[in-house]
């Protein structure tokens, strides 16, 4: 509980029994989510400043402490009541604009030690439970002021863990940026039919146009330029030069037929 230190050290001198020492710890869990202290009683004083410190006089009353709060962002304005009942403080604390209330019990044993009263660091016991229990029966309850709220937003979004691209319910997850999806060796199944498509940016080779000449075992590039016996001589096409073959290039070249394969309903006069 950090920063309670101080403050306990500052208000010692008013603390002179066990209660008087827990409601020092739920006014500085008030201070952590984001409100100030006013000052005391049902209605406010004059000169009345927002404090992280408790107010003069908030012990006098050993049996009801009555305390005003607001929040750092101005939006809201609480009145705590602490009632005590036996060996057990009742928290009651309103939210004075919205009218909402919220409750919480705490046994006084459960979080002080009454001997160690002189000493901070044996006084206070089981502090994360108290800061449990304050923060779901009043903060959760009321609401923590915006100011807070916004600074654990930008927590959460500054947390690598929780970045877009490592999202563990993405499926498949992102590539991160500047890489490129792996490249897989082009297919030689003459049914892989759009892979290309499929992965555009790739570098595979096969859209939607089915390619004859890669059916089977793929074959070794014709350089035109080198001439085409019986077609043409060497050199009658320059290097480099985009060149449509205008028929089968080579003697024998197996190829597919594409009688093969008929589109269906080709025999259909009415298709």
């Amino acid at each position: 509980m950090a920063g309670l230190e101080p403050l306990y050290a500052w208000a010692r001198a008013a603390v002179t029994r066990p209660q008087d020492a827990l409601i020092c710890g739920v006014h500085w869990e008030l201070v952590r989510h984001g409100y100030r202290c006013l000052g005391v009683g049902d209605q406010p004083g004059p000169d009345e400043r927002k404090s992280e410190l408790l107010p003069a006089g908030w012990e006098a009353n050993k049996e009801v402490y009555t305390l005003r709060y607001k929040s750092t962002d101005d939006a809201r304005e609480l009145l705590l009541k602490a009632i005590m009942v036996e060996d057990s403080m009742i928290l009651n604390v309103m939210d004075c604009s919205s009218q909402k209330v919220a409750d919480v019990t705490l046994a006084v044993a459960d979080y002080i030690n009454p001997e160690h009263l002189d000493d901070f660091h044996k006084v206070y016991k089981n502090t994360e439970e108290l800061r449990t229990r304050i923060a779901s029966g009043i903060i959760v309850p009321l609401g923590a002021p915006a100011e807070k709220a916004k600074k654990e937003l930008k927590t959460e979004k500054k947390d690598p863990d929780l970045l877009p691209d490592s999202d563990p319910l993405r499926i498949p997850p992102r590539h991160p940026a500047g890489t490129r999806a792996p490249s897989w060796p082009s297919p030689v199944n003459p049914f892989a039919v759009g892979g290309e498509d499929l992965d555009p940016f790739g570098g595979r080779s096969g859209g939607m146009i089915v390619d004859p000449l890669r059916s089977g075992v793929p074959r070794p590039g014709t350089d035109p330029s080198s001439g085409i016996p019986g077609r043409l001589p060497p050199g009658a096409v320059p290097p480099g030069a985009r060149f449509d073959p205008f028929g089968p290039l080579g003697a024998g070249r197996s190829g597919p037929d594409p009688d093969h394969l008929p589109p269906p309903g080709y025999d259909d006069m009415f298709m």
